[in-house]
């Protein structure tokens, strides 16, 4: 496709590239990524899986353009109205809009600083444990998303708020032969947020809540093929995202002390290590879009009390590989029950 051009890596990280087109403006763009719809997935493909696109500020304005521009990425773009999503958090005149804020009416608080706050050597700390929060987007979903894309119409001040990927397929390559030997075959055992199976609330005690059909556990491989590139990533979460009752990994020994507990640490450490994050400094307009089927990211605290913060999100479906051919959406009570 003419008419963009490809600046790879983004900064500080060896993945993921700016798209620079031609024509400014967000309608331009998403006009030039409708006119070649092949481009733009070829790129994040390429690029290892996250794009950053600038300047689309006109998209405030006009919250059409990010469908249109989501559309480009896969067959289908989420409607929030029918995914159990608290309506507080959806756009109120486009349902295919996740809104993130702190703000009312969603009231979403941003994350807790890491302790300490900095790096031994004070940098802004991304690997695991210290940076915490690391999850790939509803992987406790089969088959779960595709792509998701991130628009900042209000972002805060920089040096907080940040959003930090991490690729899968890069550490996965570099993977001691002894610890790729050990994930080869085996499952994480995923679970949706807020049913007392996470790791905080087993080390605490809660008891878990009854499980409705569309919510149970799913089994996700740890090592994931990516269905365009072929590629193996390492794909997995760590506390809110995993079963850590009957899991955190199938076959196993379960719970926080267990050996798949030793086993999901020691790959998230290795996962989030700096030669594999990529940290992104927000500013007006930006447009991230990141492939969830290799990637994970996690927030960044940011000070609530003094600033609000309001970005959009869409999911994206239609590409999630053979293993899940043929699967009804585990999410929904009527494909479930």
């Amino acid at each position: 496709m003419s008419g963009f051009e490809i600046i790879r890596p983004l900064p500080g990280a060896n993945f993921g590239a700016r798209i620079e087109f031609d024509r400014a403006g967000a309608a331009s763009v998403v006009a030039s990524a409708g006119a070649h719809p092949e481009a733009l997935p070829a790129a994040l493909a390429q690029c290892g899986g996250l794009l950053l696109i600038k300047d689309m500020q006109a998209i405030a304005d006009d919250p059409a353009l990010l469908i249109r521009l989501s559309h480009t990425f896969g067959v289908e773009v989420e409607d929030y109205t029918t995914t159990l999503t608290a309506q507080t958090a959806v756009h109120a005149t486009v349902p295919q809009i996740l809104v993130v804020s702190n703000l009312p009416p969603v009231n979403r608080p941003p994350p807790a600083r890491p302790d300490p706050p900095l790096t031994a050597d004070g940098k802004l700390p991304v690997q695991y444990p210290q940076r915490s929060g690391w999850h790939t987007d509803q992987s406790y979903r089969r088959p779960p998303p595709d792509i998701s894309l991130f628009f900042a119409v209000t972002p805060v001040s920089k040096h907080t708020g940040q959003t930090i990927f991490a690729n899968g397929t890069l550490a996965y390559a570099a993977l001691p032969p002894a610890l790729k030997a050990r994930v080869e075959g085996r499952d994480g055992l995923h679970v949706r947020l807020n049913t007392g199976r996470s790791r905080t609330a087993v080390l605490r005690g809660d008891k878990p809540r009854p499980l409705a059909p569309h919510e149970l556990p799913q089994r996700q491989p740890l090592v994931r093929l990516h269905p365009v590139t072929g590629a193996p990533a390492l794909y997995l979460c760590e506390s809110s995202q995993m079963d850590w009752v009957d899991g955190p990994i199938v076959g196993l020994e379960p719970g926080p002390h267990g050996d798949g507990a030793a086993l999901l640490d020691e790959l998230m450490t290795h996962l989030t290590r700096p030669e594999f994050v990529y940290a992104h400094e927000w500013e007006r307009g930006d447009v991230l879009v990141w492939d969830n089927r290799c990637l994970v990211h996690t927030a960044t605290w940011f000070d609530a009390e003094v600033e609000g913060r309001v970005m959009w999100r869409t999911t994206v479906h239609g590409n999630p590989g053979p293993l899940y051919a043929g699967e009804s959406k585990s999410w929904l009570p009527q494909a479930a029950e």
